[in-house]
């Protein structure tokens, strides 16, 4: 059988997270979302995402994000969009973690 490899395949990318969570209680309707892609052992590519849909019509929804699309790693935040330094993707996502932690505390304390 003759099978053919997408041209992610052929650069050796491959994607080895691909999660999606639906939260439910105080934040229903959010999604978590992480997708990573490697080559050789190393990040090439990632996208860590806190949407809102309900509240936010901003940036697809997204509150709060990381990614390295378009060659550039950014983040997003309500709307806009700044570069950052990458400081390697271990190091991002507990960042990521640890703001998402904050602004949902700060969300609880205004209920």
């Amino acid at each position: 059988m003759d099978k053919r490899l997408s041209s992610r395949e052929q650069r050796g990318n491959q994607k080895v997270v691909d999660e999606t969570f639906y939260l439910a209680g105080r934040r229903r309707g959010a999604i978590l979302r992480q997708e990573v892609w490697t080559e050789k052992g190393r990040v090439v590519k990632y996208n860590l995402a806190y949407i809102e849909p309900l509240r936010s019509s901003k940036d697809n929804g997204r509150v709060l994000g990381y990614d390295s699309a378009h060659g550039r790693h950014h983040r997003h935040f309500r709307g806009k969009v700044e570069e950052i330094a990458y400081p390697g993707y271990e190091a991002l996502l507990l960042r990521f973690q640890r703001e998402l932690e904050e602004l949902w505390r700060e969300e609880d304390e205004k209920r």
